[in-house]
């Protein structure tokens, strides 16, 4: 027989990991030491909302060493383009500035995000906007992903997945980082970090600090970014605290508006922003946001069964973006007409900014009981929102204006707050129960929208959102089915209609069953869903009674998919891994409206069993990984994602095409040559440069009795590349 050596790995609660290296049984016996660092490590407030391991949800965790391996600059949802059932998108085109995300469909205003266990979601939009955040990967420890409802967590309530983003994470020993990305489109990504280390058995210290510039692969489509994170912990036997401050800053030109359908072959990095000011554009038509996190925690053991955690945040928005607008009415800023000489002018051209100045704070906490057959855990948050929305002029072409007019002012409040209660429950070593129950509160205060100043919206919320599953556990097999109910609110836009019009709140039904199996060298599994919405709100192209297109519930539709997972470790030096989803996401029954300009009114069409929009049939990734030597990798990366619709009607004049692209990444590790440790990563993007587009909009429309379509696209750049070099001293 073959003599072996194994390592064992033990970490404790309030312990450093402790390691040894042991014999199989019927050799000599080791005599185990341990050496007890008495701190208190773990950070509750994730584990709280995360689901664990052998929970009966749908998930996919990502750890420090593999988002490492992605983070080149662009935004969060790039990072995750190989993640199941997931597409992306950027406004820029090549993932720096603002980005998009869809998971199973379901776009960011679906998405759950947490910062810590820490609402992110903008509490009105509902959307996230990573944006803000520049570089906010560099901090990350580890990401949970969480698709359908998922289990409790704080926030707006989880429609298609929930992104759990953890930064707390201990490190023992001092460190510096340097980390430089240099890219297409004069692409361009510096980050330094650095830790202290356990300083005097009990403080920790973490910091970052980013910048981020791009020209974007649209014409103009800049981004300036910048951003910093500092972290420090005090930490004893049982307890520990620990502040985070970040915050970041983004100008970016606006690239909002796509292109039409001719340009996509004619003049695919055209951009249309700024082009109201005749002859160059105007050259500051940008987006200019900062947005800075203040949070607060306390983790405390109260004995080896139970532990408490509390966090107190507040997020900080303030920002605008300007706009060169071109023959504007007066009448419309709240302005008299403007007279010179015996000439009376009724429009202008001007320069407006549309402000965002926010606070948005709060608690989170939860109580955790856990022995060896039970784990209970009991927490709940409350957040406040103020938001100001009002609009600047700083210059007109005719006339003039004081500085602190506000040709709209727009405040607005939302309360949230939620308890809940998880109890995990191990019958023996292959049954495990999960129940979970969350109870939600939601108040919206809205004085006055775009075209109707004298709207005030008052609403209230309260759900009920109860979770239970079962997992089997057996030999390397694991499976697990589930029953989700999630309730959520309208969106701000959503409340933009008369009082007697107001929107219902949305309901899912998620019905999640999978089964995997891994060992040393193989993980396949498997996961069918099917996501039943009451009340689903969706663009219908009807305009409401004050003159605006929003969202309209619909009473029945769903999403029914099958999730394959699979890697497998062929070799020592040759692996593969990827995920291929397959869908029916189908609106039962709805009535489009579309405009019809002969006579000034909408012609309705009603529809059975059409696609909902921006939801692909089949979505794939494929990984091939190879590393030819020791400390360096290869790695060919595809992404299939199936035609989509633009609109809820299915038609085929308004769709997105089917696309697939390959990237290549190679990563080289240099250990003690010069310094410490070296990472260089090159990948290539889009090596046979197609041309596709991920994300757009459509419009149709009757004129002279003719009906026509109206489409924007977002494209995506070609073939492009990124080169980092990360520098471990």
């Amino acid at each position: 027989m073959k003599k072996f050596l194994g390592t064992i790995v033990i970490v404790f609660l309030t312990s450093l990991a402790f390691s040894q290296q042991v014999k199989p049984t019927g050799q000599k016996p080791i005599k185990e030491t341990f050496t007890d660092s008495s701190l208190f490590l773990q950070p509750l407030e994730v584990k709280a909302i995360r689901a664990a391991e052998t929970a009966p949800f749908t998930k996919t965790n990502l750890n420090k060493g593999q988002i490492a391996l992605v983070n080149n600059g662009q935004d969060l949802p790039f990072l995750l383009n190989q993640t199941p059932s997931t597409v992306i998108n950027s406004d820029a085109g090549n993932g720096v500035g603002y980005t998009g995300i869809h998971i199973r469909g379901s776009d960011a205003t679906r998405i759950n995000v947490t910062l810590n266990g820490i609402p992110y979601n903008d509490a009105e939009s509902m959307g996230t906007y990573f944006v803000d955040l520049p570089d906010f990967a560099s901090s990350i420890n580890s990401i949970q992903i969480q698709r359908g409802v998922g289990t409790s967590s704080n926030g707006a309530g989880a429609f298609g997945a929930t992104l759990n983003l953890a930064t707390n994470e201990f490190n023992e020993k001092a460190y510096t980082e340097l980390n430089n990305s240099f890219g297409s489109f004069n692409t361009w990504k510096s980050t330094l970090k650095f830790g202290s280390g356990l300083i005097a058995n009990h403080f920790t210290v973490d910091a970052r600090v980013s910048k981020i510039n791009s020209d974007g692969y649209m014409d103009r489509a800049s981004s300036d970014l910048k951003s910093f994170y500092l972290s420090t912990a005090y930490i004893n036997k049982k307890s520990s605290f620990r502040l985070n401050i970040f915050s970041g800053k983004e100008k970016t030109y606006q690239a909002w508006y796509g292109i039409s359908e001719a340009q996509l072959t004619t003049d695919r990095t055209y951009n249309p922003a700024g082009m109201e000011k005749s002859g160059s554009p105007y050259d500051n038509q940008t987006d200019n946001y900062t947005q800075t996190h203040y949070q607060l925690f306390f983790n405390h053991s109260l004995n080896d069964k139970w532990a408490f955690n509390t966090a107190l945040f507040l997020t900080k928005g303030k920002g605008y973006y300007e706009e060169y607008k071109a023959d504007q009415a007066y009448a419309d800023y709240g302005l008299p007409n403007q007279s010179i000489g015996n000439t009376t002018y009724a429009a202008t051209d001007l320069i407006r900014q549309r402000w965002l100045n926010n606070n948005f704070y709060g608690q989170i906490a939860s109580l955790q009981y856990k022995d060896l057959k039970n784990e209970f855990t009991f927490g709940g948050g409350w957040t406040n929102y103020n938001g100001q929305h009002f609009g600047n002029i700083i210059w007109m072409k005719v006339g003039t204006v004081s500085s602190d007019y506000h040709y709209y002012d727009y405040p607005a409040t939302k309360w949230d707050a939620n308890v809940y209660a998880k109890w995990m429950h191990k019958f023996n070593h292959q049954w495990q129960s999960f129940i979970d129950i969350q109870y939600r509160n939601v108040t919206h205060q809205m004085d006055g929208f775009e075209g109707n100043d004298q709207l005030s919206v008052h609403r209230k919320f309260n759900f009920i959102n109860p979770k239970a599953g079962i997992t089997y556990t057996y030999n390397g097999w694991q499976a697990y089915m589930s029953y989700a109910l999630g309730n959520k609110e309208p969106n701000r836009d959503d409340f933009q209609a008369s009082l007697v019009s107001q929107p219902k709140q949305e309901t899912l039904h998620d019905f999640e069953l999978g089964i995997e199996k891994r060992t040393q060298n193989i993980h396949v599994g498997a996961t069918v869903y099917y996501m039943y919405y009451l009340n689903q709100l969706v663009l219908t192209g009807q305009i409401n009674d004050v003159g605006s297109y929003t969202r309209t519930n619909v009473p029945n539709s769903y999403r029914l998919g099958l999730e394959l997972q699979a890697s497998l470790i062929l070799s020592s030096w040759l692996n593969v891994g990827g995920n291929l989803t397959f869908s029916k996401n189908k609106i039962k029954s709805y009535t489009e409206y579309i405009d019809n300009w002969d006579n000034g009114s909408q012609n309705a069409i009603a529809h059975n069993n059409t696609d909902i929009s921006f939801s692909p049939n089949t979505i794939g990734s494929l990984s091939i990984n190879i590393q030819p030597l020791k400390h360096f990798d290869i790695s060919l990366l595809s992404k299939y994602v199936g035609k989509q619709y633009m609109d809820n009607a299915q038609n085929e004049s308004s769709k997105l095409d089917a696309y697939f692209t390959q990237d290549l990444r190679m990563a080289l590790t240099i250990k003690k040559k010069l310094f410490k440790e070296w990472h260089i990563i090159g990948q290539l993007n889009n090596i046979f440069n197609i041309k596709y587009q991920p994300n757009g909009y459509a419009y149709r429309y009757i004129y002279n009795n003719s009906l026509s379509n109206e489409n924007g696209y977002y494209p995506m750049a070609g073939t492009n590349f990124m080169l980092t070099i990360n520098i471990n001293f």
